[in-house]
């Protein structure tokens, strides 16, 4: 087999993306009028420019991080309410992150990242709903293995896309809910997932918080170095009311 130099290459020939399943768990999203383009951010760590062995898909369940956030303006898109947005959230992806064989993932790898362009942030708006977190995610994450943000976004849709998303309010209300049962949900709906390709996180109530999938340096799921949760933890899910 032979690998293309760039991820986004190799994701086109893994799944075929359609815009539909990328944004059914952003319910009707509406992009905004304007939108700000944010300046790239400061290093919030060292550099770590070490080799990439393998990635994780971060997916964050949205309803319980705004859950507090409801009139907190910097996430007025995901959160907020009569902002012009029509979507109501799901699970959003936090981040395509490269992994590596130390403690400390590669982050921060170029000392000047391209900046983002309008258009990119609008086209990853129904995805990530936060300019600033989409600067900080490619800035962080993506300069680490891709060659600009567009590349780095094109393969975020692209997994993200791949992912069918289970109907989180039925298990929501499932008696005895747990860990296990998140995985298995969003495994069979996936091809080729499996669930010791899931990690989930939880806070310390138990209440979902996100989930990670876990691929192979040729962006294939593998088995999770961690699985967060173990399959016969509780888990909630906060639904936002519904």
């Amino acid at each position: 087999m032979i690998v293309p130099r760039h991820p986004a290459l190799l994701v086109s020939l893994l799944v075929t993306f359609t815009a539909a399943p990328a944004f059914a768990q952003a319910g009707q999203c509406s992009v905004p009028a304007q939108v700000d383009v944010p300046p790239i951010p400061t290093p919030d760590a060292p550099a770590n420019v070490v080799p990439v062995t393998g990635y994780s898909l971060a997916l964050s369940w949205s309803p319980e991080f705004c859950r507090t956030r409801q009139s907190d303006l910097r996430h007025a898109m995901q959160c907020g309410r009569g902002n012009g947005s029509l979507a109501r959230f799901g699970f959003v992806l936090h981040g395509l992150w490269p992994e590596g064989d130390g403690a400390t993932p590669p982050q921060w790898c170029s000392a000047r990242p391209a900046p983002l362009s309008a258009q990119t942030v609008r086209r990853n708006l129904c995805m990530t709903p936060s300019p600033n977190l989409l600067a900080h995610e490619w800035a962080k994450h993506g300069t680490c293995a891709w060659p600009d943000p567009d590349a780095y976004y094109a393969s975020a849709q692209r997994l993200y896309g791949a992912v069918r998303f289970p109907d989180m309010a039925a298990l929501s209300r499932r008696g005895g809910l747990n860990a296990g049962d998140l995985r298995s949900a969003l495994a069979a709906r996936s091809p080729g997932l499996f669930p010791q390709a899931i990690r989930v996180e939880a806070n310390r109530a138990g209440w979902l918080q996100e989930v990670r999938i876990c691929y192979s340096r040729v962006l294939r799921p593998v088995r999770c170095r961690d699985v967060g949760l173990p399959d016969g933890a509780p888990l909630k899910i906060w639904r936002g009311g519904s």
